[in-house]
């Protein structure tokens, strides 16, 4: 097992959660210690995805941790240095916009700028249908940003027509 630390920030990109969750299973697997940190969507929002209860209850069996959920919950992580290494997955395009614009108004925003103050890597995995459109100017902003690293969009032949043999 590896010793580093990761930090696992879910947004509220509620179609994405049950594949995100088979992610956080493998992290689990292969890493000692995993912190979970939720929005406050995550934590209130039921979907037709599922309840918000379940969905937390899930991810704190997997991570075996009890989930930051709250803006005071996720200040200690830069201080106490909490985190080797920082997910958010899904990211949605309303948190891409506020890491751009430096709003720290949820827990995963606020664990996001703690964790950065201590140079360590913030890893994002864009909810591809919010990497469209608007989002590609705070996208932009962010890969300039030093310690920002983003989980490549995939393509392939049933999403990207250009691959497609004839």
């Amino acid at each position: 097992m590896r010793h580093e630390r990761l930090g696992f920030a879910f947004c509220g990109s509620f179609c994405t959660h049950q594949e995100v969750l088979k992610v956080l299973e493998a992290l689990c697997r292969e890493y000692e210690t995993v912190i979970p940190i939720v929005s406050q969507a995550c934590q209130t929002t039921d979907t037709r995805f599922g309840s918000a209860g379940d969905f937390l209850a899930a991810v704190e069996r997997i991570t075996g941790h009890t989930a930051i959920g709250t803006i005071r919950g996720a200040e200690p992580v830069g201080p106490k240095k909490l985190l080797d290494a920082l997910v958010i997955a899904p990211c949605t395009g309303n948190t891409i916009a506020k890491l751009a614009a430096g709003i720290t108004d949820t827990p995963v925003t606020m664990a996001a700028k703690a964790h950065l103050r201590n140079d360590r890597p913030v890893v994002v995995a864009v909810a591809t249908n919010d990497g469209l459109s608007a989002a590609a100017r705070n996208i932009g902003e962010l890969l300039v940003r030093k310690n920002y690293y983003f989980v490549p969009f995939g393509f392939d032949k049933l999403s990207n027509p250009f691959l497609e043999k004839n």
